[in-house]
């Protein structure tokens, strides 16, 4: 039997996985006990997406198990074994703000928790492909330090710069820069899953995300820029701008195709590789750019206001070189553009508000 585990499987990446997985895999084992509606309230829970997984997919099997528990995540592993082909660990505390109030907890979802995952399946099942949801927030505030240059609508990098042509490439430090304690949370964990290729020569591979985004994301204040702000565009809920003049500029990828990359390097894998995966030049816009087309989409103008203080760590412009993968893996490319994403999302989130 070929199995697929997928922890934070209720969650944006995980679900996107668990669909994609479903039809490629004999059974699907996902793990997620709804932490995200502990970290950002009862309007982030997951549980209409896990809900939906179950009554979708017949061989899709859920487990509301913690990712910081040895026993518990051991026990799933020692049932399935070898069967375990693919483990997908996208399962996290995911905001900068929210990991500033309780530091521990953060490290030890984060951290602790990739551990947890990483040991496992080397005891148990130690030829499956290894894949970690990591995020361009290990290169800390380094981006800030670019060229960069003030337009009308968002900052971009000086055109002479060689970052211009296609964004910012895996070999930027990930050192002497600050993460924000998210940031230095998934730094440890990003370079464990590294180790655990490069040391014990597990097919492990880091996947360092830009905005990851799509239909199923319960967006929140703290997290998930796009599926809030096209969640305040469609209610009306007043959204606020944090600093750099609504100009910082983001990449976006779509679920699907992030979960795309993942099967591509499936099918043909390394050990201790890094990849950085957004949106790049193909997907980007800038908070003042995301505004204007929610507001086109829905139809609403949007109620908003200016802070002036910006996110400690914050980027001011990031957008993701993925040469690197497209060299490796030159069939993949992107499937969803920005606008096309935009309107999926206001579909998904219209009937759920």
């Amino acid at each position: 039997m070929n199995i697929a585990l997928v922890t934070g499987s209720a969650g944006l990446i995980g679900s996107e996985s668990v669909a994609f997985f479903a039809e490629k895999f004999d059974l699907v084992i996902g793990i997620d006990n709804n932490l995200r509606s502990y970290f950002f309230g009862a309007e982030a829970s997951t549980d209409w997406n896990r809900k939906g997984l179950e009554e979708k997919y017949n061989n899709y099997r859920h487990y509301s198990a913690d990712i910081r528990s040895e026993e518990e995540i051991g026990k799933i592993f020692e049932e399935y074994g070898t069967d375990i082909k693919l483990v997908v660990h996208t399962a996290a505390q995911p905001s900068h703000d929210w990991a500033a109030r309780e530091p521990f907890t953060d490290f030890t979802v984060n951290a602790n928790g990739t551990l947890v995952m990483l040991e496992s399946t080397r005891k148990y099942c130690p030829e499956a492909v290894f894949i970690f949801t990591s995020t361009n927030k290990v290169y800390g505030d380094t981006p800030n330090f670019l060229p960069l240059v003030e337009l009308e609508t968002r900052w971009e990098i000086d055109q002479n710069h060689p970052y211009f042509l296609n964004g910012i490439d895996e070999l930027m430090s990930i050192d002497h820069s600050k993460h924000s304690v998210f940031g230095a949370s998934k730094v440890a964990a990003d370079v464990m899953v590294q180790e655990y290729g490069r040391y014990f020569g597990m097919k492990t591979a880091v996947f360092r995300g830009g905005c990851l985004t799509g239909p199923n994301h319960s967006g929140a204040q703290l997290h998930g820029f796009l599926a809030y702000l096209m969640k305040c565009a469609i209610t009306g809920n007043h959204y606020t701008i944090f600093g750099y003049k609504g100009k910082q500029v983001r990449d976006n990828i779509h679920s699907w195709d992030l979960v795309n990359m993942f099967w591509h390097f499936y099918q043909n894998p390394s050990a201790g590789e890094v990849y950085n995966a957004g949106g790049g030049r193909f997907s980007n816009c800038s908070m003042q750019e995301g505004i204007a087309i929610c507001e086109e989409i829905t139809g609403n103008k949007m109620s908003f206001s200016y802070a002036d203080d910006n996110r400690s760590g914050d980027h001011i412009w990031y957008i993701s070189d993925l040469t690197k993968f497209k060299n490796h893996y030159p069939e993949w490319t992107w499937k969803y553009d920005l606008k096309t994403t935009l309107t999926q999302m206001y579909d998904n989130i219209s009937k759920r508000v």
